[in-house]
Order: structure tokens, then C-alpha cells, then sequence
């Protein structure tokens, strides 16, 4: 049977709901095997889904577990995700923003997929931040501080955590529709009212063209028309990296200065405001114009960094034993003149031979190494001057300047 649905859908035919669920819940029960599945995802990369495909993948990936409601809660839950991207953080930096407005933030994020970091990869380079709460504890601290950031859980929507990781390390992280399924699943299983979705594009994220990029949008739009969610989308630029910092610790680091005002107005701040801006627009009905200036206003009062320390103490983090390594090697400038262009994509891939996210699927992350960009796009460059500094634990993997730098 499962071969038959492999087939159906290498020769581009249409899988029905029924066919569908044989082959993913299979999966999930361990009926499947890797190969097979892999070979399934393969096939959907290359040939894609009808909308009708779409909507039962994600009503799969939905049923797959529990269903989490927030209804006894004030207010309008807004969530938001990204697609990823080299140098992403703004989960860390927006949620608090968002809830220190007394607007509810349950927000469920994944691990790094291909080149891009994950928000809980992020999370864990905390001392002792758990990213694995239980459903019972999930509501309990949305109750208590409004705010929430974790893993999914284990009756969550298991299946897409599943076939997640075998996403990631077999080449089908880039599939339109199995992104759109992932990403819609969990946030209507996670109890979303409204919900923003932030999709890159570049060469530093999982989608390449703004074609593409549109395509997810209307997807997304549609699968939200269906389960009655609000759901907005930004596409953002992911040509260069997202602020300063790759890797995981350095861009919780990065993010905790962007909530204390201590960051420059560069690419990731802006965006974070963005984002801010709208999520707080729909949780309270208001103008983007209202909701700028209270995202200013959060930042310039602290409340914003409070509420991140209240969820990092609520989720057992010691923020004060954050690290990175002491081993660093700068990456100087051979020229002189203007830096015009930072090549994310290569960024991302020797972040990941240092050491800071997965090749394959049993690797562990190192969370002290990465990338602290010295200079951004636009920057005047003498010959000498350092570009970025290497947090190495190992070996310094082979570096093309020309290939990551461009200056003129």
C-alpha cells in the first residue's frame, strides 16, 4: 500500500485523504519506515499538492494529538512564526514585546531546519530552560505571566515533530506545501486566535523567490479561512543575515540587547518592530500607528526585558550562566572601500561546521560557537579592518572571503 502511494504521487497523481493518513500515521506509528517516507516527501518536493492535499495534511497533523484551549483566558491570542532564516532570533525579542502589553502569547517554535537555527535550539543555550512543558503547564503560565515559548509538546501535533526531523536531514525542508501544513498545524492546535507569519526569502532561507514566498502567503491565508484564524504575512529578506549575531547563544545575547534598547536600528530590529507592530494590532484591534508606539514603549520602559526574564525564571533558566566560547578568530577585510553584500546562505553553512546546528539527525549542538558579524551592509571597510569574529570550539572550517563579503 505504501508503495503504491510513494508512486501515485512520484507520477504527480493527487493522494486522497485516506491515502494520506495511511502513509503518515503509519509513519508515526513506526508502520512506515524512514526510507519510505523519505522517499514520499521526496516525491511531494518535486511534484507538490493540490489545496484539497494541503488541507487534509494539515487536519492530519492537527488530529495527531491534543488541541490546546485558551478560551478561558482574556483577550485575543495572537501568535506568530517565522520560515526561518540565518540569524533569526525575533521570537525571543517579540513575544515579550507583545505580552508585556497584556496581550497573550502561547508560542510553540521548532529546531533548526537545514542552515536556519531554531527558536529552541536558541531557548536551550539558557541554563536550564525547559522547552519540553506539558500541556497542564503550558496554561498554567500563560495564567500566570501571559507568556509562553516552548517546544512542542508531546501530545501536541507528534506528528509533524516526527516528520520534522526527518525533513531536516533529507533534503525536503523547502516544499511549499509541507511547510505550510507544519507551520498551520501547530499554531491552530496550539490555541491561536490571530496569527502573523513572518516569511523569508533570500538565499538564507528555506524559500528562494518571491514567487514562492507569495504562494506560501496565499496558502497559509486559505488554511486559516478554514479553521476561522485571522492570519496575516510579512515577507522579509533574507539575503543578508538577520542583525549581527549566527549562532545560538550569541543571538539570545543579541536579542536581550535588542530588548534593553541597546541595539543600533539595523535590519533585525526593524523587523522585530514590524512584527511587534502587528501582532499587537490585531491583539488589541488598533492601528498600526497605536500599536508602533506601544512596542516603543514597551522596549523604552523595560517592560518588555522584564517579561523575558519572567519567562526565563518561570521556565527554570539561569540567564546569568549564558556562554560562548573564549576561543576567537577574527575574519579581516583584504580591501578597502564599502561592504554591499553579506552572503547569508554562506554564513549559515560555517555556523553549521562550527558546530551550532545538525548535519544529521543525532548530532548535538554546541551552543557557545557561531558568528558575530563586525560590520554590516552599507559600513565603510579599510583593508584589515575585521568583518566577524569566529566563536570556534573546533576546528575553523575552510573560509572563502570573497564568497561571504562583497565590498566596493
Amino acid at each position: 500500500m505504501i508503495l503504491d502511494i510513494i508512486n501515485k504521487k512520484r507520477i504527480g497523481e493527487e493522494l486522497s485523504y485516506q491515502e494520506l493518513d495511511y502513509a503518515f500515521n503509519g509513519y508515526l506509528n513506526g508502520d512506515v519506515a524512514d526510507y519510505q517516507m523519505s522517499s514520499l516527501l521526496m516525491a511531494i518536493c518535486i511534484n507538490g499538492m493540490s489545496d484539497e492535499e494541503i488541507f487534509a495534511l494539515t487536519k492530519i497533523f492537527i488530529d495527531s494529538g491534543d488541541v490546546l484551549d485558551f478560551s478561558d483566558i482574556p483577550g485575543i491570542k495572537v501568535d506568530k512564526h517565522s520560515t526561518g532564516g540565518i540569524g533569526d532570533k525575533t521570537t525571543l525579542v517579540i513575544a515579550p514585546i507583545v505580552a508585556s502589553l497584556d496581550i497573550p502569547v502561547v508560542k510553540m517554535s521548532g529546531r533548526g531546519l537545514g542552515y536556519t537555527g531554531g527558536t529552541i535550539d536558541k531557548l536551550e543555550s539558557i541554563p536550564g530552560f525547559r522547552i519540553d512543558l506539558t500541556d497542564q503547564e503550558i496554561i498554567k503560565q500563560v495564567h500566570e505571566i501571559g507568556l509562553v515559548v516552548t517546544g512542542q509538546t508531546a501530545d501536541l501535533v507528534p506528528m509533524d515533530k516526527a516528520i520534522y526531523a526527518l525533513r531536516d536531514v533529507t533534503g525536503t525542508v523547502s516544499s511549499i506545501p509541507l511547510i505550510a501544513s507544519s507551520i498551520m498545524s501547530k499554531k491552530i492546535a496550539s490555541g491561536a486566535d490571530k496569527i502573523i507569519i513572518d516569511i523569508k526569502v533570500g538565499n538564507g532561507a528555506l524559500l528562494q523567490s518571491r514567487d514562492d514566498a507569495n504562494k506560501l502567503s496565499e496558502l497559509m491565508i486559505k488554511i486559516g479561512e478554514v479553521y476561522q484564524r485571522e492570519v496575516r504575512c510579512i515577507i522579509s529578506d533574507m539575503n543578508v543575515p538577520l542583525g549581527k549575531c549566527i549562532g545560538n547563544s550569541l543571538e539570545v545575547l543579541e536579542a536581550i540587547d535588542v530588548l534593553q534598547g541597546k541595539e543600533e536600528n539595523n535590519n533585525f530590529v526593524k523587523l522585530c518592530h514590524e512584527l511587534a507592530t502587528e501582532m499587537v494590532s490585531m491583539g488589541k484591534e488598533i492601528s498600526k500607528k497605536e500599536a508602533s508606539q506601544l512596542v516603543i514603549d514597551a522596549i523604552q520602559s523595560g517592560k518588555a526585558y522584564q517579561k523575558f526574564l519572567e519567562m526565563v525564571t518561570h521556565q527554570n533558566g539561569n540567564i546569568k550562566g549564558i556562554k560562548v566560547s573564549s576561543q576567537m578568530v577574527p575574519i579581516k577585510a583584504k580591501s578597502s572601500g564599502v561592504l554591499k553584500k553579506i552572503n547569508a546562505l554562506e554564513l549559515g553553512k560555517i555556523s553549521l561546521a562550527l558546530g551550532a546546528g545538525k548535519v544529521y539527525k543525532n548530532d548535538k549542538i554546541d551552543y557557545t560557537v557561531g558568528i558575530k558579524l563586525e560590520k554590516l551592509v552599507g559600513d565603510t571597510v579599510k583593508k584589515g579592518d575585521v568583518l566577524a569574529t569566529l566563536y570556534v570550539k573546533k576546528n575553523v572550517p575552510d573560509i572563502k572571503l570573497d564568497d561571504i563579503f562583497t565590498i566596493r
